[in-house]
């Protein structure tokens, strides 16, 4: 029995110094290492681990699926796109091939231009297109001097299942584009010109009811909804007298010039509006923190050209603004993975950390609370 207590001992020790090594190996594949963390800049102190998607061309417009493994984003790098303008794409977010075996995989029709596809919460996607009007990409109005969008009245938003049908889901004969989904799939948001000025419009799935949210002239637009679906947050332009006058004449030739850019949150009806930045310049790309308690937006104020783009974060009173990004090129388009964990996000940054005129696509595990390593990033 002596004999039998003593291999039973040695078995358990045995097999706990098994487990214990286990244990510790899987610990030092998790630690941080800040000297591999190449993508990362100085003063980004809630981003680990930032990690490239994209290679090449223009990528942005990157938005999470609800199950936070996928990512839907607009494209024109010539590598997956002929077409020559943007295109709607879904790639796997941690940067593996997908089920099919291909890195990315075109979800709209390869035809017309497309705008800011999102998911669905069965796994479907939506997204705003020109093709039906034209197989060609429309014709882009270019002003000397003068950085304007093309506010094209022959995009529709489009729903694709998961089988690849393709089905008409709003429609005018006015821009409807931008469209967003409420995290707790009732709800889209988007934006269209179907009343004469740039409004956000919401569409209740359910019903196919669509009710106005905005009224004041302005481009409103880029529009999101909190985490709880309780609230929503959009860019917004207020413009006056003569900037009115040159912002209908824009307008009216289906043009927009998205300059004085101001975020706005309200409740889902479009009540208790309130402005939460005021800044110059362009302050837009705005996104819910999963707490709802402050948003991650972008803005050009610090650049006297306008031309560098940082990542802010702020307070919903408008306290507590802080830089979130810090490459000094370009970075935007931040949202959230739906589980918390994680952020995606535009930028021109690269390892060699050259200015280049690519925008690719990011994903970086969000610190909430940055640790010693964090705050001392590059020092």
């Amino acid at each position: 029995m002596k004999l039998l207590a003593l291999g039973l001992t040695l078995f358990l020790l045995l097999s706990c110094n098994k487990k214990s090594e286990v244990t510790t190996e899987v610990a030092s594949e998790n630690v941080y290492e800040p000297s591999k963390d190449s993508l990362r800049f100085p003063g980004e102190k809630h981003f680990r681990n930032v990690k490239q998607l994209t290679f090449g061309g223009n990528n942005a417009e990157a938005y999470w699926s609800f199950d936070s493994k996928h990512l839907i984003f607009q494209s024109d790098w010539d590598k997956i796109n002929n077409q020559g303008c943007d295109q709607q794409f879904i790639m796997n977010a941690d940067g593996s091939p997908l089920e099919n075996g291909e890195q990315y995989q075109l979800v709209s029709t390869g035809k017309g231009r497309t705008t800011c596809g999102y998911f669905l919460e069965d796994g479907s996607v939506i997204f705003a297109s020109t093709h039906e009007a034209d197989e060609k990409c429309p014709e882009v109005t270019q002003m000397p001097g003068r950085y304007v969008w093309g506010i094209f009245p022959t995009y529709n938003i489009y729903r694709r299942d998961k089988e690849g049908n393709i089905e008409l889901l709003i429609s005018s004969d006015s821009y409807d584009a931008e469209p967003t989904v409420s995290p707790d799939g009732k709800y889209m948001l988007f934006t269209s010109t179907r009343n004469g000025d740039l409004d956000l419009y919401r569409y209740e799935f359910a019903t196919k009811e669509i009710i106005q949210i905005t009224n004041t002239i302005g481009y409103d637009g880029g529009a999101f909804f909190s985490r709880d679906s309780k609230k929503i947050v959009w860019r917004a332009s207020r413009p006056e007298g003569k900037d009115a006058e040159d912002y209908k004449n824009l307008l009216s030739q289906n043009l927009v010039e998205p300059f004085a850019l101001q975020v706005f949150v309200a409740d889902i009806d479009g009540s208790n509006v309130k402005q939460i930045t005021n800044l110059p310049k362009a302050n837009w790309a705005p996104f819910f923190h999963p707490s709802g308690d402050k948003i991650l937006f972008c803005s050009n104020h610090e650049d006297e050209r306008g031309r560098v783009f940082y990542i802010y974060s702020i307070n919903l009173d408008g306290s507590n603004m802080y830089k979130v990004s810090n490459s000094g090129l370009f970075d935007a388009f931040p949202m959230f993975s739906y589980d918390g964990k994680k952020i995606v996000f535009a930028s021109n940054r690269n390892v060699e950390r050259k200015p280049t005129r690519e925008t690719n696509i990011f994903v970086a595990d969000w610190i909430e609370n940055p640790e010693e390593v964090d705050l001392n990033f590059g020092k």
